[in-house]
């Protein structure tokens, strides 16, 4: 794995809200992503996380446009709770020292790993932000994402409107079917340039949870397949959503309470 981040990484991510890394796995090291991820997926028949019967879809069928979202993308997260393989991918330190690095923190926690699928001809995925979704409010927050497939202008890769991190804020406009909403609740970002990541199988990406970020329809019959894990910075504490958190620990956790349970968010990294 390419995980050496120099100065001058840092300082184009600090300012524009992401960083891509070309090449970031070797040929055989991808080799590995792609088989570990699809044996956890398989293993989850359908499953979306552990510890909640919610299967794939199921959670968008509380609306007219379920049908919509469900041909957004497949999310099934935190693989690494219920696959070996793919549990030594997440917790490898050198990755947490990378994202350690890109948001100037002294230590990183796994918020949680998704694995992104579109499917054949699925719609696209509108701009959005991550963090408001989480059960911490940290501005460093960040994710990174590494393409298994290509992900190309004409199959879904990610775009990024460089610097919205600056000026965006916990409201959580959510992932709607009209491609600009987050605009109606950050107009200052309408007229702003959107970057397109393409990037080779291989390759990654590191984005901030606060920077508006999207994805192109998939207009090819192939997948478009990444592996993501979201970071938590060491030391936040419960903001009262509870996203992705275990009912049972749910339960014991109390608005301002440090998020520090080793077996729901390992620390991967401490300086």
């Amino acid at each position: 794995m390419k995980t050496d981040i120099s100065q001058s990484q840092v300082d184009f991510y600090q300012k524009n809200g992401y960083l891509v890394i070309e090449n970031f796995l070797n040929a055989d090291e991808l080799d590995f992503w792609r088989s570990a991820v699809t044996q956890a997926v398989k293993e989850r028949a359908g499953q979306k996380m552990p510890g909640k019967e919610i299967k794939i879809g199921e959670d968008d069928g509380i609306n007219e446009d379920a049908g919509y979202y469900s041909k957004v993308f497949d999310q099934l997260l935190n693989l690494w709770q219920t696959n070996d393989q793919v549990k030594g991918l997440m917790l490898n330190e050198k990755i947490g020292r990378m994202a350690a690095e890109l948001a100037v923190v002294d230590g990183i926690r796994i918020w949680h790993d998704q694995a992104l699928i579109k499917r054949p001809w699925a719609n696209p995925t509108s701009w959005h932000l991550d963090t408001p979704f989480w059960s911490f409010s940290d501005r460093r927050a960040l994710s990174i994402w590494v393409a298994l497939d290509d992900a190309t202008l004409e199959n879904g890769c990610l775009f990024f409107i460089p610097g919205s991190q600056t000026g965006t804020s916990f409201e959580n406009p959510g992932i709607g079917k009209n491609m600009d909403s987050v605009f109606d609740f950050y107009p200052q970002f309408r007229s702003s340039p959107s970057v397109a990541a393409p990037m080779k199988a291989g390759s990654c990406s590191f984005h901030n949870g606060l920077t508006i970020h999207g994805a192109h329809a998939n207009m090819t019959p192939g997948f478009r397949r990444a592996m993501t894990c979201a970071y938590m910075p060491d030391g936040n504490v419960f903001n009262g959503q509870a996203n992705i958190l275990p009912d049972d620990y749910l339960r014991k956790l109390s608005v301002g309470d440090l998020l520090n349970n080793d077996e729901q968010n390992p620390l991967i990294y401490k300086r």
